[in-house]
């Protein structure tokens, strides 16, 4: 059983920056490709960014291209998402999401969740 813990949301105003950091329980952390998702007030489930298991790969949604970045640290079984320059329509829950495929979870599918942490940018 794997379980995705994810910490570091918060408040923060317009051009703000937070980190969010997702810590997988699992054993073989290091063979899942890892991503986070967002889902905003009335909205459905967007996929955000994905990083491969060796961190090689990296894919993020045009909207927040040159503003975030996802990154792993394999020997601490954590995933984090930097996330600079943050506007309102920022203002989601983020889900921490676990695949051993990575075109799986670019794609929206994912085998684990976290249960997720509130961001809101408003000033």
């Amino acid at each position: 059983q794997v379980q995705l813990i994810e910490s570091g949301g918060g408040l923060v105003q317009p051009g703000g920056s937070l980190r969010l950091s997702c810590v997988h329980s699992g054993r073989i952390f290091r063979n899942y490709a890892m991503g986070w998702f967002r889902r905003a007030p009335g909205k459905e489930r967007e996929f955000v960014a994905a990083i491969s298991w060796s961190g090689d790969n990296t894919r993020y949604v045009d909207s927040v291209k040159g503003r975030f970045t996802i990154s792993r640290l394999n020997a601490k079984n954590t995933v984090y998402l930097q996330m600079n320059n943050l506007k309102p329509e920022d203002t989601a829950v983020y889900y921490c999401a676990a695949q051993l495929s990575y075109n799986d979870l670019v794609a929206g599918t994912s085998a684990y969740w976290g249960q997720g942490t509130q961001v809101t940018v408003s000033s």
